[in-house]
């Protein structure tokens, strides 16, 4: 006697009128929000954050206007920018007066500030705010758009070898590469991961004092100019700094000035002896193979823990934010599957890597934003 199965229809939940609504302006949101990064892209490129800023943080679409040297016919598309801008947390804005026909006047939100040219002159050293337009730049530039496009396509190739990334299949080579696929685009991801690598220096080194007192010497992988080690010499002066980084990267550092030592090397091959090593969002970009190679080299730099030995990371543990800040965090991930061979991990998947790079154990500390401090110990 045969047997036969009868397929299960799928039952399907009939949302409410309003649900549906929500769903409609939900899925506008989704596909059109890229529009919302090309008008931040659109608004440095047209220096208005910095605009703003010279006028005194706050300026009327009349005076932007007329400082960013616009034609007054473009008023009514700027006045659109803005209110875009402004909805999505860029810009503030407020009426110049009680009069209903009063001109808005916008000002710099603390997202903005970041977008200031020289805005952090001064505190930068201190606190490794430093401007982030390269950032804004690189991520909404023309090479990485066309990868993410190439996503879909990706997925679907089984080709042996396969292309690491998004980036690498439809540019040729990968973003990190010693021969870049575009000598501008390699610029902005240069000064955009430096200014990444130095972001928040000051408030780390406040809120995780812990982890650097009683450190006698340190090495900076993959510290780039240097201001990030300078701050911690100068928050902790019995700290002997030294940053590591690539030939390219160390011969444009500034001239040594005795608070800090540079070594150009790959910290693939060697990482200079010390007591801790400071990776600040430098494994992120890596594959997990390349991360235990990079711990395996740091393994190998500092003593034993009971001689203070410890590599420092202060990267993104996914699944410790919420909100916004896991929003961000799920999104740095994309642009790493995207553009590179790295990603952002959880607990879990951190765990397994310096398992396999042959450390002993390791302490998450501090949560600052969307990215925590990390001690693994040999």
């Amino acid at each position: 006697m045969s047997s036969s199965t009868t397929p299960i229809s799928p039952q399907l939940v009939s949302p409410t009128d309003d649900e549906l609504l929500q769903a409609q302006a939900n899925l506008w949101r989704h596909s059109l929000y890229y529009l919302t990064s090309m008008a931040l892209r659109c608004a440095v490129k047209l220096g208005i954050p910095t605009a703003i800023h010279r006028l005194g943080g706050n300026a009327t679409l009349p005076a932007l206007i007329t400082a960013l040297s616009l034609p007054p016919a473009k008023l009514p598309f700027l006045r659109r920018l803005m209110r875009l801008l402004v909805s999505s947390g860029v810009f503030t804005t407020e009426r110049g007066g009680a009069a209903a026909e009063a001109e808005a006047v916008y000002g710099l939100a603390p997202l903005s500030l970041f977008l200031v040219d020289g805005a952090f002159t001064g505190s930068e050293v201190d606190d490794g705010h430093t401007n982030q337009s390269a950032f804004v730049l690189a991520a909404t530039s023309a090479h990485y758009v066309e990868a993410a496009l190439g996503l879909d396509d990706w997925f679907m190739k089984d080709n042996v070898p396969a292309a690491a990334s998004p980036f690498e299949a439809v540019h040729g080579a990968p973003l990190l590469h010693e021969t870049p696929v575009d000598a501008e685009l390699n610029r902005l991801v240069s000064e955009a991961l430096v200014s990444q690598n130095h972001m928040g220096i000051g408030l780390a080194l406040r809120e995780s004092r812990r982890v650097f007192e009683g450190l006698e010497s340190l090495v900076d992988c993959g510290g780039g100019d240097g201001a990030a080690a300078r701050a911690i010499v100068r928050a902790f002066p019995g700290i002997k700094c030294t940053v590591l980084d690539l030939p390219q990267v160390i011969g444009t550092a500034p001239v040594a000035d005795g608070a800090v030592d540079y070594v150009a090397g790959d910290m693939f091959s060697y990482i200079p002896p010390a007591q801790a090593v400071l990776l600040k969002y430098v494994l992120s970009h890596w594959s997990d193979d390349d991360c235990v190679k990079i711990l395996a080299q740091c393994k190998k730099a500092i003593p034993s823990r009971e001689a203070g030995g410890k590599v420092i990371i202060k990267d993104v543990v996914v699944g410790t934010s919420s909100g916004l800040m896991l929003e961000a965090e799920l999104l740095m991930d994309m642009a790493m599957m995207v553009m590179t061979s790295g990603r952002e991990r959880d607990e879990q998947e951190w765990r397994e890597i310096f398992t396999n790079a042959g450390f002993s154990d390791y302490k998450i500390m501090n949560k600052l934003g969307a990215r925590c401090v990390i001690e693994v110990y040999p």
